[in-house]
């Protein structure tokens, strides 16, 4: 089944649903960063969630950018994704494989609760709108449920997995999340409640050759279908965008670059691609500076 994200309503509207399956797309973030199984999960839980909240993002430049840093074995995870599904991300130890004692992976370990996650949204204002809040419990979907509660004032059920089959590889990956709306009726608030507690692991959902329309359905029978959008892994790194940044840098530091180095190399962290920058490049990025 391809990757999608899909957004529906259930509960007579007071409920609103965002669900991913995002398998093909955490695929490609673990082959790039040649990810452990643990590893592997944090970085797609993060995708994952950071896809979801960018899919109510009405313009396709717009963009939401995560930052969960626990100070935990794997590293800081950062993640970028826009409005028009495209997703990037990073994780500062990708080699980390950890397991529980009862066999599942070891995420919140992984991750560590020292630290804090941080939303930024880009909606083409002046500023991006940012929260930031402590970290819970590192396993990714508590930790942004309790951004939501505290950050936007937003009741919300935040399910999101990873499942790494028997070659460790990512057999499946996806993502829900339920909102209520403002001025949701008491019975409606325990019934999600009542979803939340009986559905499976996101991941189970997610393995089986069925829709997303039809998990959906599943799990809220009344579920109205709203939209479909598309998702999947996407770095828009250039040479262009190097060039710019090699331009901030210290007229000494690019001479240095010219005379000692005879040229540069400058590699993404996203997606490992390399840009190769020549002596003559180099001085034209020099003399482009003074005349700016």
């Amino acid at each position: 089944m391809n990757d999608e994200i899909v957004i529906a309503e259930a509960l007579q509207g007071q409920v609103r649903i965002h669900a991913a399956r995002t398998t093909a797309m955490v695929s490609e973030a673990q082959k790039i960063h040649n990810c452990a199984p643990t590893s592997a999960a944090a970085l797609g839980r993060t995708m994952t969630v950071a896809a979801l909240m960018a899919s109510d993002l009405k313009n396709p430049n717009e963009h939401v950018k995560v930052r969960i840093d626990g100070k935990g074995p794997c590293g800081a995870i950062n993640v970028q994704a826009d409005g028009a599904g495209n997703v990037r991300g990073l994780i500062g130890n990708p080699g980390v494989h950890m397991v529980r004692n009862d066999g599942h992976l070891a995420v919140g370990q992984a991750v560590g609760i020292n630290g804090s996650l941080t939303v930024s949204r880009d909606m083409g204002l002046k500023e991006p709108f940012t929260g930031i809040v402590p970290l819970q419990t590192g396993e990714i979907g508590d930790d942004f449920a309790y951004y939501y509660a505290v950050s936007e004032q937003t009741p919300s059920v935040v399910a999101v997995g990873v499942l790494i089959d028997t070659d460790l590889s990512v057999k499946s990956a996806g993502g829900l999340i339920f909102q209520l709306l403002p001025n949701a009726e008491e019975e409606v608030i325990e019934a999600v409640e009542k979803v939340a507690r009986e559905m499976k692991h996101v991941s189970e959902y997610m393995k089986e050759e069925r829709s997303v329309d039809d998990i959906v359905r599943e799990l809220f029978p009344d579920a109205a279908i709203l939209s479909h959008k598309p998702v999947q892994w996407h770095c828009d790194c250039s040479k262009d965008h190097f060039a710019d940044a090699l331009a901030t840098l210290h007229d000494k530091d690019l001479k240095d670059m010219i005379e000692e180095d005879h040229g540069a190399e400058i590699v993404c962290d996203y997606c490992h691609k390399a840009y190769q920058f020549t002596e003559a490049e180099l001085q034209q990025i020099l003399e482009g500076k003074h005349r700016a």
